[in-house]
């Protein structure tokens, strides 16, 4: 009698998986076939466990069990926010990256996917900025602390390969937006606050003051897409070096021609008006997709006039309920 080879399908656990792109990979999952029979996919959320926390991370990899990890979670805010709390950055989002790679390689994952950002660049550097250049100076002193955590993750995944030979990769997302995302206008990523005020300015019949000259340049891409190529990675993907997710360096735009299209899409006819008096932050991270572009040469973006339409409209849909 032979023996029967038994394969084992995913158990993919999502952390942050309430957040913007976790909730995005899960409508790809869901909705668009994303999940393929057999599978289980679980989302985690900051009510499920703190995963700044030891403990509480291993209990719920202990309750699931994953085969696979996408690392989501994060202690992330926006600009200002970072400028204030860079400590505060650098020590929790240590604590929850370590907690779960380390976790994961305990419990036996034979993937982790984990997420970082363009923001860990080099501040002084040559553009396009591309997967080779991480380490190559120190990042912008507006959000050092949060950029040398996830710089971390990249040295991890390495060591661990070095060590035991696992397969752990990152991705790099540039601007993220979509729905689900935090609108905070104090604290939310630049496009998602600008919508939120936005849509305020127009309720209240004033102006939409925008915080900087709104001339820094940024690639923004749409938390759908971002969940796609995600998933992608997660199945097709096997190098260590991680791998940059973005629209090409000519879908670059400024920050005043994202707010204009945010005008346009939520019929705002008022003044707008930039407060140079605060920071603009970088003036530009223009990421190559290059490295993208040869493992997936017709993947199509979402074009951006579409994109923020559709996340004008989720968030006055959902107004009530969005986190603002």
């Amino acid at each position: 009698m032979g023996s029967e080879i038994k394969v084992v399908p995913m158990r993919v656990l999502v952390t942050g998986g309430s957040g913007l792109v976790g909730k995005a990979i899960e409508h790809v999952v869901q909705r668009e076939g994303g999940k393929l029979e057999g599978e289980e996919w679980i989302f985690l959320s900051s009510k499920d466990a703190d995963l700044v926390d030891v403990g509480q991370t291993r209990a719920v990899f202990e309750k699931y069990r994953p085969t696979h990890v996408i690392h989501l979670a994060a202690k992330v805010g926006g600009l200002y926010l970072h400028m204030r709390e860079n400590l505060h950055f650098l020590r929790d989002n240590i604590k929850i990256n370590d907690n779960v790679v380390q976790t994961a390689h305990e419990m036996g994952a034979t993937k982790v996917v984990s997420c970082l950002s363009s923001c860990i660049f080099p501040d002084k550097t040559t553009y396009p900025i591309d997967e080779t250049m991480i380490h190559n100076g120190p990042p912008h002193d507006s959000n050092f602390g949060y950029s040398h955590a996830k710089r971390l993750i990249d040295v991890q995944n390495r060591a661990y390969y070095q060590q035991y030979g696992h397969r752990y990769t990152a991705v790099i997302p540039t601007n993220v937006f979509g729905p689900y995302d935090n609108f905070n206008i104090e604290n939310g990523h630049v496009l998602s606050a600008l919508v939120n005020k936005t849509y305020k300015a127009k309720k209240e019949g004033t102006a939409v003051n925008v915080c900087g000259s709104g001339a820094p340049r940024r690639q923004f891409i749409y938390s759908l897409d971002l969940g796609r190529l995600i998933i992608w990675v997660l199945r097709g993907y096997d190098e260590i070096d991680p791998i940059i997710l973005s629209v090409g360096e000519e879908e670059e735009i400024s920050i005043k021609e994202a707010v204009d299209l945010i005008a346009k899409a939520l019929d705002f006819t008022g003044k707008i008006q930039f407060d140079t008096t605060l920071s603009d932050g970088q003036m530009k991270k223009t990421a190559s997709n290059a490295k993208l572009r040869r493992y997936l040469p017709n993947f199509t973006f979402t074009p951006l006039n579409e994109a923020i339409k559709k996340t004008c409209d989720w968030f006055v849909a959902n107004y009530d309920n969005a986190r603002t």
